[in-house]
């Protein structure tokens, strides 16, 4: 803590709410790491400070040590600070107050420091977020860590932007937001990198990565680098397309550019001088002064120079005039090469686009050929097996054709059989008949007969019965033979 003064700094704030939480770092058993942070906006104020972190190894069971103050540790800058409450929107309403730092060394990542209402609370919030991705598409996990103290070890700033502390006022500071009071018992307080504080509840609805009350943003902008060899020194872009790449003196990656896309125009980001490839020279010839931003004569070998990029500070006021007089003269010159260059590069492209257009006509032309042959040969196929089936179903119909004629000639031959045989039935039953018609006459006579001699002989009592004639005998033989049969 650097403050002397009677005024409270916005470490002190966070240190009085830590007061009853503080952990004794020599305890015994406790293996703990101390992890440097800072907050606040470089440019106006910053805070700095140590947090002491229990370590994974003594996480293995929960430490009868541990308080109800966690230490989120890596979260990704492209989470804002919306992202990160709707992230831990379940246990929202048990944070008594939450702190967004930046740790030495992770310039793409942040810390939040976040004190639960109670112990039970902070322990659930660790079983359920430790380890657990931020969300399905990347495969960065939330560390969290139980945090024995904090301390601040300085302050760099004016003490104009520091805001004070609720213990040591008796109006307690407002939301910039809805302009309620920062109550911790009412809402959660979440206090941003740069030292503003907002209820939870209302920096949620802030999608922006900004602070709504100083637009500072905890997304950096990024160095330039060269695009192949990534180095951060004497770095050139193409004033066509945007390339990044290295001077001649580094790994040459501009002037490689230059030679596969004849951009022959590149700007020197540090000098803001632009170079012709083709002229091999610098295409202007006037720069802009840093000390009141007027144009004045390149001169690369001045003495007054001295950062080794062979630009100047100084201004001849003797030429200044005539300097300002050739401005319009050098523009247009300027614009004419850049017009020209423009012209060149469409024609570059254009041929670039016709060839690729041309590809792309033969890769469908081959394509469609491709599909077409594909095609020709499933169908030729096809032709095949239905041509293999007619011919197997021309030969079973033939098959079948002189199956029926045969059984048509044997159905001929069957019904003859049968009518010849019902010939001969019919034949023989008439004669059969016939013959039955002639036994029965002769039964007939023959009682007749021997009715006769039955009376002759009782009358004259000398007349003898007549044996049958031996063929009517025979007759009635074979017919009880038929009968039996």
């Amino acid at each position: 803590m650097s403050s002397s003064s009677s005024t409270v700094t916005g470490e002190e704030k966070f240190r009085q709410s830590e007061t009853a939480i503080s952990g004794d770092l020599t305890a015994p058993n406790i293996s703990t790491e101390a992890i440097a942070f800072s907050s606040g906006n470089p440019r106006i104020e910053e805070t700095r400070g140590v947090m002491h972190l229990l370590s994974n190894d003594s996480l293995s069971t929960l430490s009868v040590e541990r308080k109800p103050l966690v230490c989120v540790l890596g979260v990704p800058n492209h989470m804002t600070y919306a992202d990160f409450c709707q992230f831990c929107a379940s246990f929202i309403h048990h944070i008594l107050e939450m702190r967004i730092v930046r740790n030495d060394g992770m310039e793409d990542r942040y810390s939040v420091l976040i004190r639960f209402d109670s112990q039970d609370s902070s322990d659930k919030f660790y079983h359920h977020f430790n380890n657990r991705q931020f969300n399905s598409l990347e495969e960065e996990a939330c560390r969290v860590l139980f945090t024995v103290d904090v301390q601040f070890t300085g302050y760099t700033g004016s003490l104009d932007h520091v805001q004070s502390s609720p213990a040591s006022s008796t109006e307690q500071p407002s939301c910039p937001v809805c302009l309620e009071r920062l109550d911790q018992d009412a809402s959660g307080i979440l206090t941003t990198i740069c030292n503003h504080s907002f209820h939870c509840s209302c920096i949620s609805k802030w999608t922006d990565s900004s602070c709504p009350v100083c637009r500072y943003c905890q997304q950096q902008p990024e160095k330039s680098t060269c695009f192949i060899c990534q180095t951060s020194e004497n770095l050139w872009i193409c004033v066509i397309c945007g390339f990044v790449g290295c001077g001649r003196y580094k790994g040459g990656h501009a002037i490689i550019h230059w030679k596969e896309t004849q951009h022959c125009y590149s700007l020197e980001l540090e000098t803001q001088r632009v170079w012709d490839y083709a002229g091999d020279n610098y295409v202007h010839r006037l720069i802009q002064s840093k000390t009141d931003g007027k144009l004045v004569e390149l001169n690369s070998h001045c003495l007054h120079a001295n950062d080794g990029s062979g630009s100047c500070n100084c201004v001849d006021s003797g030429n200044s005039e005539a300097i300002l007089s050739c401005e319009a003269e050098i523009v247009n010159e300027y614009n004419e090469l850049l017009r020209t260059q423009l012209e060149n590069q469409k024609l570059y492209f254009e041929t670039l686009l016709q060839q690729d257009n041309e590809e792309t006509k033969r890769a469908i032309a081959d394509t469609v050929n491709k599909a077409v042959m594909q095609k020709r040969q499933k169908m030729q196929a096809k032709l095949e097996r239905c041509v293999k089936e007619m011919r197997f179903l021309e030969d079973l119909n033939e098959n079948l054709l002189k199956n029926q004629e045969m059984w048509k000639a044997k159905l001929l031959e069957v019904e003859e059989r049968e009518n010849k045989c019902l010939r001969l039935k019919d034949d023989k039953i008439q004669a059969l008949e016939e013959q039955l018609r002639d036994l029965m006459a002769h039964l007939e006579a023959g009682k007749e007969v021997e009715q006769l001699s039955i009376s002759n002989e009782i009358n004259d009592s000398s007349v003898l019965p007549m044996p049958l004639e031996p063929s009517l005998r025979k007759e009635e033989k074979d017919y009880k033979n038929q009968r039996n049969s």
